[in-house]
């Protein structure tokens, strides 16, 4: 399939075909280039203003890409619904999802399980709580990890050049949110002593968090975690919870 008839004699040629154009431009966005205007997203994929106009209005069309009110393009929920069939994805939702739904009858709390996307937390399953918490995640969204539950987990067994990159600047969202290097550092090698992190409205006001790692081997391949209004009585309970979840998860996974 190519990208016209003047074309139809060079198909080998790399980026003519329209299939090569198309996963340019959705490779041209990444961790810092998630929003993109026409002009940058056909520039960063190398593909003429007037093709990628086309192909960049037929993407949103199907559901690939979101166009924003001030023009901007982004990564539309499509792909994530595709993204999700991945088997590291699905398969770490469909083993988790029992163990997730056994902690939220128990502890009736907002639940996710997570996941590392570069310097950010991605979220693949959200349980609501029934008690009111204000929660701003979603599933398939991505937030700081300094200042999640889940996050910190994560961050706690990231290699040392995300950690780097998260301690360098850490963006203050709430005035509870770590923010000073040394004081996160002390944290996360807290993280890593005891098995569990927690957070005290610190990307919500109103919302705690705890979480713990989820094994698979010696790396660490997720994080679950529960939101709720406050901790004071309830962390022990909490947290016991989830280990025996997290580890529920790590022994089924292949």
């Amino acid at each position: 399939m190519t990208e016209g008839g003047a074309m139809a004699g060079n198909t080998s040629a790399p980026g003519v075909t329209v299939t090569s154009r198309v996963l340019a431009l959705l490779a041209a966005f990444d961790e810092h280039h998630r929003a993109l205007r026409l002009t940058d997203l056909a520039r960063r994929a190398d593909v003429p203003v007037p093709t990628a106009h086309r192909l960049v209005a037929e993407l949103v069309a199907g559901g690939a890409l979101d166009r924003r009110e001030g023009g901007e393009y982004v990564v539309g929920r499509r792909m994530w619904d595709v993204g999700l069939l991945a088997p590291v994805e699905s398969g770490l939702r469909r083993v988790a999802e029992p163990f997730l739904h056994d902690i939220h009858a128990a502890t009736r709390a907002t639940i996710h399980l997570a996941v590392r996307d570069g310097d950010e937390v991605l979220y693949l399953e959200r349980m609501s709580g029934r008690v009111s918490v204000p929660v701003v995640s979603n599933i398939g969204s991505t937030l700081p990890m300094h200042s999640t539950g889940v996050g910190k987990v994560l961050l706690a067994h990231a290699p040392a050049d995300v950690q780097a990159r998260v301690l360098r600047a850490p963006r203050r969202i709430t005035a509870y949110t770590v923010t000073q290097p040394g004081l996160l550092q002390r944290q996360l090698a807290a993280v890593v002593r005891d098995g569990y992190a927690t957070t005290a409205e610190e990307m919500t006001l109103g919302a705690c968090s705890a979480a713990v790692p989820v094994w698979h081997g010696d790396e660490v391949v997720a994080s679950i975690g529960v939101v709720v209004g406050s901790l004071r009585r309830d962390k022990a309970r909490l947290v016991t919870a989830l280990q025996v979840a997290a580890r529920g998860i790590s022994r089924s996974l292949p």
